[in-house]
């Protein structure tokens, strides 16, 4: 065999195995045509999984502010201040008396926050659900009686205590939700918070 059809089969014949042994030391480029460094180590399964385990936990750790002292204070304030006013259904005054949803509508003052008028619309879509752990004076707490569906609000003191204007023929008192009628009966807080002024919401508008 010639020296030079020698040396030319070796070649051939060595080649494949070069390139293999050489593709198991280089990456492969990915989609955008870049190929990492060959000394770059990928990530390790466990730093991933605690990645993801830090950003779920920080998800589900989401706090509602309370609201400002001042606000709760006269809330509680106006809310307090009509204890005795007697149940009237579409109420929402001092001289005319009080429904539930009235009396908070009352206590919020409508100048300073922005409800809606039914128990069932505030529990729907206003303010920010709270645990029930985490209550503070001023936010609503909603209950369903006799029905599916919100039909009562009232207004949280602290200390598990709550003012309402409970039904007709009652007048606006205080209870607390120790009680297992009102246990048995509660569905969801909300806190809510002032309406932002308009001026500022004519700055956001304009830009």
């Amino acid at each position: 065999m010639r020296p030079f059809f020698k040396t030319w089969l070796t070649i051939c014949l060595l080649m494949p195995l070069a390139a293999h042994a050489t593709n198991r030391e280089q990456r492969l480029p990915n989609v955008n045509g870049f190929t990492p460094k060959s000394h770059a180590s990928a990530p390790s399964s466990k730093s991933k999984q605690s990645k993801v385990t830090t950003l779920s936990s920080k998800g589900n750790s989401k706090l509602v502010p309370p609201m400002a002292s001042k606000e709760s204070s006269n809330v509680l304030s106006r809310a307090v201040n009509v204890l005795g006013t007697p149940y009237r259904w579409g109420g929402s005054s001092p001289s005319k008396g009080f429904d539930c949803s009235g009396l908070v509508k009352y206590a919020f003052n409508d100048a300073t926050f922005d409800l809606p008028r039914t128990s069932n619309a505030m529990a729907s879509g206003h303010g920010e659900k709270v645990e029930r752990k985490d209550l503070k004076p001023g936010d609503l707490i909603f209950f369903n009686i006799k029905s599916r569906q919100v039909n009562h609000v009232a207004i949280y003191l602290g200390n598990d205590r709550f003012i309402h204007a409970p039904r007709r023929g009652k007048s606006v008192s205080i209870d607390t939700l120790n009680k297992p009628y009102w246990q048995k009966h509660y569905v969801v807080a909300k806190r809510v918070l002032p309406k932002e002024p308009a001026s500022k919401q004519l700055r956001v508008v304009q830009r």
